[in-house]
């Protein structure tokens, strides 16, 4: 039973962006091909991230005392960094992938599969993490870890391995319960920076940013000020909030799509005659530009 509930886990992890791809694809038609810039977004962004934070926000951080503090505003100013720095690196990745080799590719479709694979491939490294620690969880499990480990760290070897088959069924699915939840953040990230370019106003990327740094804040904020669960219940909250605004954007452009340029007799003649080129003339009425004079 250990090893099955752990084990759906990470099947979970990796499955579930995976079908979501599976079902926007036959839904909607859109192209694998979004999943994967999706993915290379998440990568790109990691790239400058990672070595951001290491580098420069942590070093800062350590100055400003703030790291190791166990609350209070102190530990709210360091959860907004964090959060903000996450939000910067990983939004103007989406937005430069959207601005350049999305030109055609910006429905809404295409924002939900740039989502999945956005928040799909982080789901899915973290399972194939998950995963190898499985792996090496079962094969230390009655091994004699004196023959693998060096003394001085022996006791906290064997304390990890103990705490890993120990923790109830719940806490194992926390970590997918969390992918699901970031999924379905990504979902509405990815839809916010689409409307900077669907919009024509750059302000939706800057929402988009800071949207992402409440998400991380209130993470970060009450992972360590409340506990993991705690944390887990505000990124479920989020979760729910994103779907709202999957929701709502996606009423919205409905309604702007149904709006027609020219009257309704246009639609009715280009649904016969598609390749008519219709102009409206100042009285209203319809006439082909081929035959101009």
């Amino acid at each position: 039973m250990d090893v099955f509930v752990r084990l759906l886990n990470v099947l979970l992890m990796v499955a579930m962006p995976l079908a979501l791809g599976v079902i926007l694809v036959r839904r909607s038609r859109v192209e694998w091909r979004i999943f994967l810039l999706g993915a290379g977004a998440f990568i790109g962004s990691q790239i400058f991230h990672l070595p951001f934070n290491g580098y420069v926000l942590s070093p800062l951080t350590e100055r400003l005392g703030l790291p190791g503090l166990d609350g209070g505003v102190p530990l709210l100013l360091y959860a907004i960094l964090f959060g903000l720095s996450a939000g910067v690196f990983e939004e103007v990745a989406r937005y430069l992938v959207y601005r350049i080799w999305m030109r055609e590719s910006r429905t809404k479709w295409d924002g939900l599969m740039f989502g999945t694979g956005h928040g799909g491939l982080e789901s899915i490294l973290l399972g194939g993490l998950a995963g190898l620690a499985l792996f090496q969880a079962i094969t230390y499990r009655n091994a004699d870890l004196s023959a693998v480990v060096p003394p001085e760290q022996l006791e906290l070897a064997r304390a990890q391995l103990e705490a890993y088959w120990t923790a109830p069924w719940y806490a194992v699915l926390l970590s997918a319960a969390e992918r699901f939840f970031t999924i379905c953040f990504h979902l509405s990230a990815a839809l916010l920076v689409l409307q900077a370019f669907v919009r024509r106003n750059p302000v939706w990327l800057a929402v988009a940013i800071g949207w992402h740094a409440i998400l991380d804040t209130l993470a970060v904020f009450a992972l360590v000020t409340w506990g993991a669960y705690v944390s887990e219940g505000f990124v479920g909250l989020i979760a729910l909030l994103s779907l709202g605004i999957v929701y709502v954007l996606w009423r919205r452009d409905g309604e702007e799509q149904e709006v027609p340029s020219l009257p309704s007799v246009d639609r009715k003649i280009r649904a016969r005659e598609p390749d008519l080129e219709l102009e409206e003339l100042p009285d209203g009425r319809l006439e082909d530009s081929r035959y101009d004079s």
